[in-house]
């Protein structure tokens, strides 16, 4: 069975919107068994809309399409299906008045343009959307089966897990497909490749995959099988070589993030952790904030963008600065003993540097970020491209990943490699 997901929505195509929901879909229908070939992305123009139905109903056997079944003028999806397969518009009363109902159970009036979405295209079902007003318009034409989803990512989460993922998995009767990702950091994703060259098999069972994002790069691997426990037993030794192989660069998988890894090594080590930031101005610390329970372990931040700060709030000395420049691993060192003595935690995370557009004191893109634990303070200063927000960025998601491997006490040694932090 061969999906193909057409978004719908001109805001798409002109990134006023990210497309979060064809990831969404995918996701699913790689647990339903179906392979999924192809995804288009349409503006909210009928003529190209029923021209991506058309070729999608020549090459797939499953169109789920997101968008464009509100109760607005440019919600035409309804009508692109009705042209596209040849089909007259109906109307539904009963859904006319579940319609109503909803309207009248919040205390408001409806208004007439939601009558909109009780039309639907001839020997379409209306699936109850529990969580909206727009129903999943579900219609089997020339034995290609057609799901129409509402574009409101939570209500579209629902409906799938609701409808599609259930009439999918009973009509495939291909199994499961199943992804893991093992994600990584600190080698480039041409290093990574190279490393696990021999176990690489473009067309084997599972397959592996290489997708690299603001410095992390993620291992993917996707087997087909006719039961989720007989995926999992293909992927499990191939998971074991990676791990072995690429060691202390593995810091997570699938979901888990490093700002979750970092606070769940706080917690089980009994530790509290505090920021110091220049550079980065807090990015490090909203990062570990964003975790919910990060009051647990995370006592707080000190933004030292200016000396004084870093004098008195820190303690990092004059002459250190006089000595070293601003941009230096002493005063980051100094900087993270400083925070952890200032806010009483046993773990201090700093960052300086030079992030840009204008140099300061040392090239654009030279950061430094410095941990400390109970068991010692080091620092690790790299060269990073790109502009400034990309610079603090991978900064941040480098300052954690130090912070990781000083409390599990790996950390680090030697100067780094081109490309690489650990």
């Amino acid at each position: 069975m061969i999906a193909e997901v057409i978004a719908v929505g001109t805001e798409l195509l002109l990134g006023q919107t990210i497309n979060t929901n064809a990831a969404r879909i995918g996701a699913r229908l790689a647990d339903s068994g179906v392979g999924h070939h192809f995804s288009t992305v349409v503006g909210d123009d009928l003529g190209r809309m029923v021209e991506a139905m058309r070729l999608a109903l020549q090459r797939a056997d499953v169109i789920v399409i997101t968008g464009g079944i509100g109760p607005t003028q440019d919600d035409i999806t309804r009508e692109a299906i009705c042209e596209a397969t040849g089909r007259p518009m109906r109307f539904s009363e009963d859904y006319a008045d579940r319609l109503r109902r909803w309207w009248a159970a919040r205390g408001r009036a409806m208004p007439d343009s939601n009558l909109k979405q009780a039309e639907y295209p001839d020997g379409a079902e209306l699936l109850d959307n529990p969580k909206g007003t727009a129903p999943v318009v579900m219609l089997e034409h020339a034995g290609v089966l057609i799901f129409a989803l509402p574009g409101v990512p939570a209500e579209l989460e629902s409906l799938l897990d609701l409808y599609v993922v259930p009439i999918l998995g009973e009509r495939s009767g291909e199994g499961v497909v199943l992804s893991r990702v093992i994600r990584t950091y600190g080698e480039s994703e041409s290093r990574v490749g190279e490393m696990l060259s021999d176990v690489f098999d473009r067309s084997g069972n599972p397959s592996m995959a290489f997708l690299a994002t603001a410095g992390e790069i993620k291992i993917r691997l996707t087997a087909h099988a006719a039961t989720r426990e007989d995926a999992e037993a293909l992927i499990a030794p191939f998971e074991s070589v990676i791990r072995e192989r690429m060691g202390s660069l593995v810091f997570g998988m699938d979901d888990e993030t490093i700002e979750s890894i970092v606070m769940g090594l706080a917690a089980e080590k009994g530790w509290t952790i505090a920021t110091a930031e220049s550079a980065t101005g807090g990015m490090v610390a909203s990062r570990i904030t964003s975790i919910p329970g990060a009051s647990d372990v995370f006592r707080g931040a000190i933004v030292a963008y200016h000396e004084e700060v870093k004098r008195v709030n820190l303690g990092v000395s004059a002459d250190l600065i006089e000595t070293h420049g601003v941009v230096s691993e002493p005063v980051a060192m100094a900087m993270a003993d400083g925070v952890a003595r200032f806010l009483e935690a046993d773990v201090g995370i700093a960052v300086t540097g030079s992030a840009g557009p204008d140099p300061q004191e040392k090239a654009v893109g030279t950061m430094t970020i410095a941990v400390h634990t109970p068991e010692k303070t080091m620092a690790r200063t790299v060269r990073l491209p790109g502009d400034r927000e990309r610079v603090r960025t991978y900064t941040t998601t480098g300052a954690l990943q130090l912070a990781r491997l000083a409390m599990s006490g790996v950390w680090w040694s030697g100067e780094p490699k081109s490309g690489r932090w650990v």
